[in-house]
């Protein structure tokens, strides 16, 4: 726990959602009339403990509202899954129902988790309502930008509204099923927490722990792929401390990491992160415009404290040795920094 005091700061403040921002997420159709707010989910009369299927408390509790609240708000959930995920048509709602509205007190956003069922086939999926931080959203919108994975969400006044990312806890699946994969499978693992690390790393991340990210298997041919994904992006470029944009340093991430020492040599860690910061660098490049918006929203934005900015500035040059981040003011211009001398060093390399 000591390490983690170093690494983390006192706990992050939300931060509003400013009128450029707002316009950026109205342009991208990121903004939508909703019926329902983060704040009428509060509303609950009781809860009970959700536990797991190993008896254990999951941190999360079940509400139950009164007969009144109940009723206007399953429909307002199911309007908001049917904007979510189709164009809002409420043809499909009476074949819905909210199955549960759990609510979790752990971490900064304290998100309402929805379980949404078709009752015709019992199929059902998951999305969450938290408060919205512009911090939070800055980080979905690189992460559709910047990563393989589109993001899917919607802001509303003071209200985040974001689709459910499946796949296996990282926790779980480094206590669980790491040590019985196969020699191959570790080295493919490997490869893949190198560049997350990476995208981490270069688009700001911070406190990537095991519990926030979630390890994707998918079945190719006879073997399987796993892929690495961030499930929480409240801390985008708020830390001072470039250790905690560095998944290495996390002591939740030590097997890993330890993992990552065994199955590769240098040059290979080095050719995957060359090859993410060319992938990162393609996709800046395929979506001039929306990245240049974003960059430029966060640059007018105060999205962490100033001696935040002078540490990371410090330790960036340190790192990188670019003397171009001394003259950042915000969190915006460091990260412009970043992304301009990965995209630079891409162009040199790629263009010789």
């Amino acid at each position: 726990m000591a390490v983690e005091k170093k690494l983390m700061s006192k706990k992050k403040p939300a931060f509003p959602v400013n009128e450029m921002l707002n316009a950026y997420l109205k342009n991208y159709k990121r903004d939508i009339k909703i019926s329902i707010y983060y704040e009428d989910l509060l509303r609950f009369q009781g809860s009970v403990t959700v536990y797991d299927k190993n008896d254990e408390d999951t941190l999360w509790i079940r509400t139950y509202y009164s007969d009144s609240d109940r009723a206007e708000i399953d429909m307002s959930l199911k309007k908001v899954y049917t904007m979510l995920h189709s164009d809002g048509n409420e043809e499909t709602i009476p074949f819905l129902n909210v199955d549960a509205v759990d609510y979790c007190t752990f971490g900064n956003s304290k998100p309402f988790r929805i379980k949404i069922r078709n009752i015709l086939n019992d199929n059902f999926t998951y999305f969450y309502v938290k408060k919205a931080d512009a911090s939070r959203i800055y980080g979905l919108e690189l992460e559709h930008i910047l990563s393989p994975y589109s993001m899917n969400f919607l802001v509303h006044g003071n209200t985040l509204i974001e689709e459910h990312i499946a796949g296996i806890p990282g926790d779980d699946f480094i206590r669980d099923i790491l040590p019985t994969c196969t020699e191959s499978e570790k080295s493919q693992i490997a490869k893949e927490f190198v560049k997350f690390k990476e995208r981490c790393l270069v688009r700001l991340l911070g406190d990537m722990r095991s519990y926030n990210y979630v390890i994707t298997p998918t079945h190719d041919f006879d073997h399987i792929i796993y892929k690495i994904r961030a499930i929480d992006f409240d801390q985008q470029s708020f830390e001072g401390n470039l250790k905690v944009y560095n998944l290495q340093f996390m002591k939740e991430n030590f097997k890993m990491v330890e993992m990552v020492s065994k199955k590769l040599q240098n040059d290979s860690i080095r050719q995957y992160k060359i090859e993410e910061r060319s992938y990162m660098a393609k996709r800046m490049i395929t979506t001039p415009r929306r990245t240049l918006r974003l960059i430029k929203c966060m640059k007018n934005d105060s999205i962490s404290y100033p001696e935040n900015v002078t540490l990371l500035k410090k330790h960036l040059i340190q790192y990188v040795g670019d003397v171009k981040f001394k003259d950042c003011t915000n969190m915006g211009e460091i990260l412009e920094t970043i992304l301009a001398f990965v995209k630079r060093n891409y162009l040199d390399i790629s263009t010789k």
